[in-house]
Protein backbone atom coordinates (compact mmCIF):
# COMPACT_ATOMS: atom_id res chain seq x y z
CA UNK A 1 0.00 0.00 0.00
CA UNK A 2 1.53 3.47 -1.20
CA UNK A 3 2.94 5.64 2.00
CA UNK A 4 2.06 8.89 1.73
CA UNK A 5 4.14 11.01 3.97
CA UNK A 6 3.17 14.55 5.79
CA UNK A 7 4.35 16.46 2.45
CA UNK A 8 2.18 14.48 0.38
CA UNK A 9 -0.93 15.01 2.94
CA UNK A 10 -0.26 18.39 3.49
CA UNK A 11 -0.14 19.04 -0.33
CA UNK A 12 -3.60 17.48 -0.61
CA UNK A 13 -5.26 18.83 1.93
CA UNK A 14 -4.74 22.60 0.68
CA UNK A 15 -5.83 21.30 -2.55
CA UNK A 16 -8.86 20.05 -1.27
CA UNK A 17 -9.13 23.43 1.58
CA UNK A 18 -8.55 25.39 -1.51
CA UNK A 19 -5.39 27.33 -0.35
CA UNK A 20 -3.09 25.72 -3.15
CA UNK A 21 -4.70 28.33 -5.31
CA UNK A 22 -7.50 30.65 -4.97
CA UNK A 23 -10.44 29.15 -6.53
CA UNK A 24 -12.72 30.57 -9.15
CA UNK A 25 -16.05 29.59 -7.64
CA UNK A 26 -19.41 31.11 -6.61
CA UNK A 27 -19.01 31.70 -2.66
CA UNK A 28 -21.95 28.74 -1.84
CA UNK A 29 -20.11 26.36 -4.22
CA UNK A 30 -17.05 26.96 -1.76
CA UNK A 31 -19.34 27.00 1.39
CA UNK A 32 -20.69 23.77 -0.08
CA UNK A 33 -17.67 22.27 -1.20
CA UNK A 34 -15.69 23.10 2.76
CA UNK A 35 -18.61 20.76 4.04
CA UNK A 36 -19.54 24.12 5.48
CA UNK A 37 -17.71 26.69 7.68
CA UNK A 38 -16.75 26.56 12.07
CA UNK A 39 -17.87 30.07 12.15
CA UNK A 40 -18.43 30.59 16.37
CA UNK A 41 -16.46 33.48 15.90
CA UNK A 42 -18.76 35.02 13.68
CA UNK A 43 -16.59 37.07 11.51
CA UNK A 44 -13.98 34.70 11.09
CA UNK A 45 -15.43 32.82 7.96
CA UNK A 46 -15.00 36.14 6.22
CA UNK A 47 -11.47 35.75 6.28
CA UNK A 48 -11.06 31.95 5.46
CA UNK A 49 -12.76 32.57 2.42
CA UNK A 50 -11.11 35.16 1.29
CA UNK A 51 -7.63 33.04 1.37
CA UNK A 52 -9.56 30.72 -0.78
CA UNK A 53 -11.55 32.05 -3.28
CA UNK A 54 -10.58 34.68 -6.23
CA UNK A 55 -12.24 38.62 -5.71
CA UNK A 56 -13.99 37.06 -2.55
CA UNK A 57 -16.52 39.82 -1.99
CA UNK A 58 -17.98 39.50 1.83
CA UNK A 59 -21.07 40.74 0.92
CA UNK A 60 -21.76 38.21 -0.98
CA UNK A 61 -21.51 36.21 2.00
CA UNK A 62 -24.07 38.29 3.93
CA UNK A 63 -26.41 38.47 1.41
CA UNK A 64 -26.42 34.75 0.87
CA UNK A 65 -27.35 35.02 5.04
CA UNK A 66 -29.91 37.39 4.70
CA UNK A 67 -31.34 35.03 1.61
CA UNK A 68 -31.37 32.08 3.70
CA UNK A 69 -29.34 30.25 1.64
CA UNK A 70 -26.54 29.71 4.10
CA UNK A 71 -27.68 29.34 7.99
CA UNK A 72 -25.66 29.74 11.10
CA UNK A 73 -26.31 26.40 13.38
CA UNK A 74 -24.94 24.21 15.56
CA UNK A 75 -23.86 20.97 13.91
CA UNK A 76 -20.32 18.89 13.66
CA UNK A 77 -18.86 18.74 17.36
CA UNK A 78 -21.76 20.64 18.27
CA UNK A 79 -19.91 23.74 17.64
CA UNK A 80 -21.58 26.52 15.25
CA UNK A 81 -20.98 26.48 11.45
CA UNK A 82 -21.97 27.97 8.81
CA UNK A 83 -23.50 25.66 6.15
CA UNK A 84 -25.57 25.66 2.97
CA UNK A 85 -29.27 25.65 4.17
CA UNK A 86 -29.65 22.46 2.13
CA UNK A 87 -26.89 20.78 3.91
CA UNK A 88 -27.78 22.51 6.68
CA UNK A 89 -31.62 20.59 6.43
CA UNK A 90 -30.31 17.03 5.33
CA UNK A 91 -27.80 16.26 7.70
CA UNK A 92 -29.41 17.79 10.88
CA UNK A 93 -31.20 14.57 11.92
CA UNK A 94 -27.79 12.60 11.54
CA UNK A 95 -26.23 14.79 13.94
CA UNK A 96 -29.37 14.44 16.85
CA UNK A 97 -27.67 11.79 19.00
CA UNK A 98 -24.26 13.09 19.06
CA UNK A 99 -25.51 16.88 20.01
CA UNK A 100 -27.54 15.31 22.49
CA UNK A 101 -24.69 13.27 23.91
CA UNK A 102 -22.10 15.88 23.87
CA UNK A 103 -24.94 18.86 25.79
CA UNK A 104 -25.28 15.91 28.42
CA UNK A 105 -21.68 15.04 28.96
CA UNK A 106 -21.73 19.12 30.01
CA UNK A 107 -24.99 19.15 31.96
CA UNK A 108 -26.05 15.85 32.96
CA UNK A 109 -26.36 16.41 37.00
CA UNK A 110 -28.11 19.69 36.54
CA UNK A 111 -30.37 17.45 34.56
CA UNK A 112 -30.57 14.54 36.15
CA UNK A 113 -34.43 13.90 36.92
CA UNK A 114 -35.36 15.66 34.08
CA UNK A 115 -38.00 14.15 31.47
CA UNK A 116 -35.82 15.00 28.31
CA UNK A 117 -38.75 13.75 25.40
CA UNK A 118 -40.89 15.94 28.25
CA UNK A 119 -38.04 19.45 27.49
CA UNK A 120 -37.85 18.77 23.77
CA UNK A 121 -41.73 18.94 23.21
CA UNK A 122 -41.82 21.76 25.12
CA UNK A 123 -38.87 23.58 23.80
CA UNK A 124 -40.36 22.91 20.61
CA UNK A 125 -43.85 24.16 21.67
CA UNK A 126 -42.38 27.62 22.81
CA UNK A 127 -40.73 28.00 19.63
CA UNK A 128 -43.36 27.21 17.49
CA UNK A 129 -45.09 30.96 17.39
CA UNK A 130 -41.77 32.07 15.34
CA UNK A 131 -40.33 34.79 17.96
CA UNK A 132 -36.80 35.11 17.56
CA UNK A 133 -34.76 34.11 21.39
CA UNK A 134 -31.77 33.93 22.90
CA UNK A 135 -30.78 30.70 24.67
CA UNK A 136 -31.12 32.09 27.62
CA UNK A 137 -34.60 33.60 27.04
CA UNK A 138 -35.43 29.91 25.92
CA UNK A 139 -34.40 28.96 29.03
CA UNK A 140 -36.22 31.28 31.02
CA UNK A 141 -39.40 30.23 29.54
CA UNK A 142 -39.46 26.77 30.56
CA UNK A 143 -37.58 27.61 33.89
CA UNK A 144 -41.12 27.57 35.94
CA UNK A 145 -41.89 24.15 34.91
CA UNK A 146 -38.10 23.07 35.32
CA UNK A 147 -36.22 25.13 38.27
CA UNK A 148 -33.48 23.20 39.45
CA UNK A 149 -31.07 23.04 36.48
CA UNK A 150 -31.28 26.69 35.57
CA UNK A 151 -32.28 28.64 32.54
CA UNK A 152 -28.48 28.27 31.22
CA UNK A 153 -28.78 23.86 31.19
CA UNK A 154 -32.23 24.15 29.68
CA UNK A 155 -31.40 26.73 26.84
CA UNK A 156 -28.12 24.71 25.85
CA UNK A 157 -30.27 21.30 25.66
CA UNK A 158 -32.88 23.12 23.62
CA UNK A 159 -30.79 25.28 21.28
CA UNK A 160 -27.36 23.27 21.12
CA UNK A 161 -29.08 19.50 21.14
CA UNK A 162 -33.10 19.34 20.77
CA UNK A 163 -34.55 21.69 18.70
CA UNK A 164 -33.08 22.60 15.40
CA UNK A 165 -32.80 26.24 15.01
CA UNK A 166 -31.06 28.82 12.98
CA UNK A 167 -28.78 31.86 14.49
CA UNK A 168 -30.49 34.88 12.63
CA UNK A 169 -28.84 37.68 11.00
CA UNK A 170 -27.74 40.40 11.43
CA UNK A 171 -25.69 37.61 13.56
CA UNK A 172 -22.39 36.54 11.11
CA UNK A 173 -22.80 39.45 8.53
CA UNK A 174 -19.42 41.48 7.63
CA UNK A 175 -19.05 44.35 10.33
CA UNK A 176 -21.60 43.46 12.42
CA UNK A 177 -22.29 43.17 15.98
CA UNK A 178 -25.55 40.97 16.99
CA UNK A 179 -26.18 39.10 19.82
CA UNK A 180 -27.45 35.43 19.20
CA UNK A 181 -31.24 34.98 18.20
CA UNK A 182 -32.91 31.43 17.11
CA UNK A 183 -35.79 30.16 15.25
CA UNK A 184 -37.20 27.29 14.15
CA UNK A 185 -34.21 25.82 11.19
CA UNK A 186 -37.72 24.64 9.42
CA UNK A 187 -38.94 28.21 9.81
CA UNK A 188 -36.31 30.10 8.72
CA UNK A 189 -35.55 27.74 5.43
CA UNK A 190 -39.24 26.89 4.59
CA UNK A 191 -39.02 23.48 5.02
CA UNK A 192 -38.98 20.71 7.56
CA UNK A 193 -35.23 18.80 8.10
CA UNK A 194 -34.81 15.62 6.77
CA UNK A 195 -36.28 12.88 8.59
CA UNK A 196 -34.15 10.39 9.75
CA UNK A 197 -33.07 7.35 7.91
CA UNK A 198 -35.13 3.74 7.82
CA UNK A 199 -33.11 1.73 11.12
CA UNK A 200 -30.14 0.00 9.07
CA UNK A 201 -29.65 2.31 6.72
CA UNK A 202 -27.46 5.28 6.25
CA UNK A 203 -27.00 7.26 3.47
CA UNK A 204 -26.17 10.51 5.27
CA UNK A 205 -23.62 8.80 6.96
CA UNK A 206 -22.33 7.91 3.68
CA UNK A 207 -22.67 11.10 1.46
CA UNK A 208 -20.95 12.57 5.09
CA UNK A 209 -17.97 10.53 4.09
CA UNK A 210 -17.85 11.37 0.51
CA UNK A 211 -18.30 14.98 1.27
CA UNK A 212 -15.19 14.88 4.10
CA UNK A 213 -12.85 13.04 1.53
CA UNK A 214 -13.37 15.79 -1.32
CA UNK A 215 -12.66 18.67 1.37
CA UNK A 216 -10.25 16.78 3.88
CA UNK A 217 -8.57 13.42 2.29
CA UNK A 218 -6.97 11.34 2.18
CA UNK A 219 -7.65 10.91 5.63
CA UNK A 220 -8.32 8.13 8.46
CA UNK A 221 -11.47 7.47 10.08
CA UNK A 222 -10.06 9.02 13.53
CA UNK A 223 -10.26 12.25 11.48
CA UNK A 224 -13.66 11.71 9.76
CA UNK A 225 -14.59 11.55 13.34
CA UNK A 226 -12.74 14.92 14.58
CA UNK A 227 -14.48 16.59 12.17
CA UNK A 228 -18.10 15.72 12.41
CA UNK A 229 -18.22 14.52 15.79
CA UNK A 230 -20.12 11.68 15.12
CA UNK A 231 -19.17 8.28 16.61
CA UNK A 232 -21.38 5.58 14.23
CA UNK A 233 -19.71 6.31 10.40
CA UNK A 234 -17.05 3.28 10.01
CA UNK A 235 -20.10 1.81 9.08
CA UNK A 236 -20.93 4.35 6.43
CA UNK A 237 -16.79 3.96 5.20
CA UNK A 238 -17.47 -0.07 5.18
CA UNK A 239 -20.62 0.75 2.92
CA UNK A 240 -18.84 2.56 0.47
CA UNK A 241 -15.10 1.18 0.63
CA UNK A 242 -15.08 -0.45 -2.81
CA UNK A 243 -15.09 3.13 -4.21
CA UNK A 244 -12.40 4.37 -2.29
CA UNK A 245 -8.68 4.10 -2.84
CA UNK A 246 -6.83 3.41 0.09
CA UNK A 247 -2.87 4.36 1.38
CA UNK A 248 -0.74 4.46 4.69
CA UNK A 249 0.53 7.43 6.34
CA UNK A 250 4.32 7.76 7.95
CA UNK A 251 2.61 6.29 11.59
CA UNK A 252 0.89 3.40 9.49
CA UNK A 253 -2.44 4.76 9.89
CA UNK A 254 -4.67 3.59 6.81
CA UNK A 255 -5.82 6.64 4.67
CA UNK A 256 -9.19 6.77 2.75
CA UNK A 257 -9.87 9.06 -0.53
CA UNK A 258 -11.88 9.46 -3.03
CA UNK A 259 -9.58 7.69 -6.35
CA UNK A 260 -10.49 10.83 -8.95
CA UNK A 261 -9.47 13.45 -6.17
CA UNK A 262 -6.68 16.01 -6.11
CA UNK A 263 -2.91 14.55 -4.67
CA UNK A 264 -0.78 17.09 -5.82
CA UNK A 265 2.95 16.46 -5.74
CA UNK A 266 4.57 17.17 -2.48
CA UNK A 267 7.21 19.47 -4.32
CA UNK A 268 4.51 22.00 -5.22
CA UNK A 269 4.98 25.50 -4.19
CA UNK A 270 2.47 26.67 -1.39
CA UNK A 271 1.55 30.14 -1.38
CA UNK A 272 1.78 31.88 1.68
CA UNK A 273 -2.08 31.76 3.26
CA UNK A 274 -3.77 33.48 6.03
CA UNK A 275 -6.39 31.59 8.37
CA UNK A 276 -8.80 32.65 10.44
CA UNK A 277 -9.53 31.11 14.16
CA UNK A 278 -10.90 27.54 13.88
CA UNK A 279 -10.11 26.90 10.62
CA UNK A 280 -11.07 23.89 8.88
CA UNK A 281 -8.27 23.15 7.41
CA UNK A 282 -6.58 22.45 11.06
CA UNK A 283 -9.74 21.35 13.13
CA UNK A 284 -10.82 19.00 10.61
CA UNK A 285 -8.26 16.26 11.29
CA UNK A 286 -7.54 14.03 14.52
CA UNK A 287 -3.98 14.12 13.31
CA UNK A 288 -3.25 17.59 12.35
CA UNK A 289 0.97 17.28 11.95
CA UNK A 290 0.31 17.25 8.42
CA UNK A 291 -0.52 20.87 8.96
CA UNK A 292 0.75 22.17 12.49
CA UNK A 293 3.62 21.13 14.64
CA UNK A 294 2.66 19.20 17.63
CA UNK A 295 4.56 21.79 19.55
CA UNK A 296 1.90 24.63 18.25
CA UNK A 297 -1.15 22.39 17.90
CA UNK A 298 -2.64 24.09 21.25
CA UNK A 299 -3.14 26.88 19.00
CA UNK A 300 -5.75 25.53 17.08
CA UNK A 301 -8.24 24.98 19.73
CA UNK A 302 -7.56 28.40 21.34
CA UNK A 303 -8.97 30.58 18.48
CA UNK A 304 -5.41 31.48 17.44
CA UNK A 305 -5.14 32.83 14.12
CA UNK A 306 -2.49 31.62 12.16
CA UNK A 307 -0.23 32.30 9.10
CA UNK A 308 0.66 29.46 6.81
CA UNK A 309 4.22 29.71 4.96
CA UNK A 310 5.18 26.38 2.68
CA UNK A 311 1.90 25.03 3.72
CA UNK A 312 2.60 24.76 7.12
CA UNK A 313 1.77 26.84 10.45
CA UNK A 314 4.19 29.16 10.67
CA UNK A 315 2.92 32.28 12.86
CA UNK A 316 0.10 33.90 14.49
CA UNK A 317 -1.27 36.70 13.02
CA UNK A 318 -3.67 39.71 14.85
CA UNK A 319 -4.85 43.28 14.02
CA UNK A 320 -4.71 46.51 15.87
CA UNK A 321 -5.53 49.67 14.87
CA UNK A 322 -5.72 48.69 11.18
CA UNK A 323 -2.51 47.09 10.98
CA UNK A 324 -1.90 43.49 10.59
CA UNK A 325 0.64 42.04 13.23
CA UNK A 326 2.13 38.86 12.57
CA UNK A 327 4.21 36.98 15.22
CA UNK A 328 6.54 34.44 13.74
CA UNK A 329 6.52 30.94 15.39
CA UNK A 330 10.00 29.98 13.26
CA UNK A 331 12.72 32.20 11.76
CA UNK A 332 11.67 33.34 8.46
CA UNK A 333 13.95 34.06 5.72
CA UNK A 334 13.90 37.01 4.15
CA UNK A 335 12.08 35.43 1.05
CA UNK A 336 9.10 34.49 3.41
CA UNK A 337 9.13 37.72 5.07
CA UNK A 338 8.60 39.74 2.21
CA UNK A 339 5.77 37.47 1.06
CA UNK A 340 4.21 37.07 4.73
CA UNK A 341 4.19 41.22 4.56
CA UNK A 342 2.70 41.01 1.23
CA UNK A 343 -0.22 39.11 2.32
CA UNK A 344 -0.84 41.05 5.08
CA UNK A 345 -0.87 44.03 3.27
CA UNK A 346 -3.63 42.32 0.78
CA UNK A 347 -5.44 41.12 4.37
CA UNK A 348 -5.12 45.02 5.67
CA UNK A 349 -6.96 46.10 2.48
CA UNK A 350 -9.46 43.96 2.29
CA UNK A 351 -10.55 44.03 6.19
CA UNK A 352 -10.34 47.97 6.11
CA UNK A 353 -12.25 48.16 2.38
CA UNK A 354 -8.68 49.48 1.26
CA UNK A 355 -8.33 51.58 4.34
CA UNK A 356 -5.19 50.23 5.43
CA UNK A 357 -2.23 48.36 3.82
CA UNK A 358 -0.26 48.32 7.00
CA UNK A 359 1.31 45.24 8.44
CA UNK A 360 4.32 44.83 10.52
CA UNK A 361 5.98 41.25 10.54
CA UNK A 362 7.47 40.62 14.13
CA UNK A 363 11.08 39.36 14.81
CA UNK A 364 11.67 35.88 14.34
CA UNK A 365 11.94 33.98 17.66
CA UNK A 366 15.40 33.11 18.68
Amino acid sequence: MTVLDTRALNRATLARQLLLDRADVPVLDAVAHLGGLQAQEPQEPFVGLWSRLRAFDAAVLSDLLTGRRVVRTHLMRRTVHLLTAEDALAWRARHDTMLRQRVLGTYRRELDGVALDELAAAGRAVMADGKPRSMTELGRALAQRWPAPGPRALGEMLIAAFVPVAQLPPRGLWRTRAGVRNVLLSSWLGREIDPPAPEGADPVGQALVRRYLAAFGPAAAADLRAWCGLAGLPAAVTAIREELVTFRDERGRELFDLPDAPRPDPGTPAPVRFLPAFDNAILGYHDRSRIIDDAHRGLSVAGARVVLVDGRVAATWNVEAGTVIVTPLRRFSRADRTTVAEQGRALAAFLSDNESHRVRVAASPR
